[in-house]
């Protein structure tokens, strides 16, 4: 259990993580900043030189913590997990280095519940053991992540299915071994039994990668977010992951638990700007005082610190909450909670930095720019944000109740009324007692 405290053992390896990461990750994080850098496996250069980072990490226990025993890891739960992304959450390199790089976490949780002994065998392992990548391709350019507008369709053909179509931003498909394809089997079923997931190899005949696009501010070619057209791409029937309609099913396996990490390593982000805030106030002065001597400072300080500690205690709520042996579906409203507030917290605390460093905080010459896009990144990623407002919203009222009054139950005169007939009545009572 944890109660606001942290066992010594595990906090010397979550201390041992900091320190590894701004003294030996962090030369990686400078050097090559490129998002792709971290997922392209033809980069000899860079895999040779995060091969010996990830056996430290081994060593110390910490390799793919996410994953349960069975499956190499050390299934430390999702509240120590979501210490150790705190720390992780710091750097662009770490989760690589670590062995918990999205989308790879959430698609090798998808192969271990719903790949084939054969699947498991050739794609599984090497992607636990960080030596391939892959991708998850679902969102569409004409509809995004809604299941009921998607166009790209599986056919049966002989004992196996035809893939033709079109999908979106999937990213890091032009460095990844394999593909999970989401794709709608039978147009005509409910929204929930539409699709199914496939799971296809890059270098199968007819996926064409139209172009790769980049996320606002990354040089011309270096984007890893794929525009794809799957031209009657041919795959056998072993390829299907789960059950024929199961795909939504399976794409909330691995959505769920994405959404807690990111939120998870935004927390990380959040308590990385608020420190850089926090330096910037303590070493500049203006007007003939210090910056943090001025009032609106210290309420961005004091606004950004209460927002993240919120943010903070929420998310680790809904790990413990996860801890307790629910899944995620379960816990939806609070897992979508905190994907709301990590895109709201995280963009007010990057804009409150970028105002205390002036024209030096929207240069390209501190953190907060990339930090910023980050958080509008946020805002899509893993679903909309206005969808999962909605999720809690129809939760909230699920718990609550109506009434068909004319007045609401809480009506103060109404109230008063009945307060004074219990009065009135009890008082009598006594009167006939005495």
């Amino acid at each position: 259990m944890w109660d606001f405290s942290t066992d010594p053992e595990y906090q010397a390896k979550l201390d041992w993580a900091a320190a590894f990461i701004r003294d030996e990750v962090a030369v990686l994080d400078i050097l090559n900043p490129d998002p792709g850098d971290c997922y392209d496996v033809r980069n000899k250069t860079l895999r040779a030189y995060i091969k010996p980072l990830q056996e430290r990490v081994r060593e110390q226990g910490l390799w793919a913590c996410h994953l349960g025993p069975e499956l190499g890891g050390k299934g430390y739960g999702q509240v120590k997990l979501a210490l150790l992304n705190e720390v992780l959450g710091r750097s662009l390199w770490a989760p690589t280095v670590f062995g918990t790089a999205a989308p790879d976490t959430g698609n090798a949780e998808i192969l271990a519940m719903f790949g084939s002994a054969a699947q498991k065998r050739r794609y599984l392992q090497p992607l636990l053991d960080g030596d391939i990548v892959s991708c998850f391709s679902m969102t569409e350019p004409q509809g995004g992540a809604d299941p009921g507008v998607f166009t790209a369709e599986a056919r049966r053909d002989g004992d196996g299915w035809v893939l033709s179509g079109e999908k979106w931003f999937s990213s890091n498909a032009r460095f990844a071994e394999f593909l999970i394809v989401m794709c709608v089997t039978d147009p005509d079923a409910p929204l929930m039994q539409r699709t199914s997931m496939f799971l296809v190899p890059t270098d199968t005949p007819g996926i064409e990668i139209l172009r790769n696009s980049g996320v606002y501010g990354e040089p011309e070619g270096c984007g890893a977010h794929a525009y794809i057209h799957y031209n009657k791409v041919r795959v056998s029937a072993e390829a299907l992951l789960g059950g024929v309609g199961q795909g939504f099913a399976v794409a909330q396996a691995r959505l769920g638990g994405g959404r807690v990490h990111h939120a998870m390593r935004t927390v990380g982000q959040c308590q990385w700007a608020l420190e850089m805030m926090c330096e910037r106030a303590l070493s500049r002065s203006t007007k003939g005082s210090g910056l943090g001597d001025k009032q609106f400072v210290q309420g961005y300080l004091a606004d950004s610190w209460i927002e993240l500690e919120q943010f903070r205690m929420q998310v680790l709520h809904t790990a413990w909450l996860i801890d307790q042996g629910h899944d995620y579906k379960s816990n939806q409203m609070a897992i979508s909670g905190i994907k709301v507030a990590a895109h709201k917290v995280f963009h007010d605390i990057v804009q409150r930095a970028i105002q205390m460093h002036g024209s030096l905080g929207v240069s390209d010459e501190m953190p907060f720019g990339k930090m910023w896009l980050y958080a509008a990144s946020m805002g899509v990623m893993d679903g909309p944000t206005e969808v999962h407002r909605v999720t809690v919203a129809r939760q909230v009222l699920k718990h609550g109740r109506g009434v068909k009054t004319l007045f609401p139950s809480e009506h103060l005169p109404t109230r008063r009324e009945w307060a004074r007939q219990q009065f009135d009545a009890k008082l009598a009572a006594l009167e006939v007692a005495a």
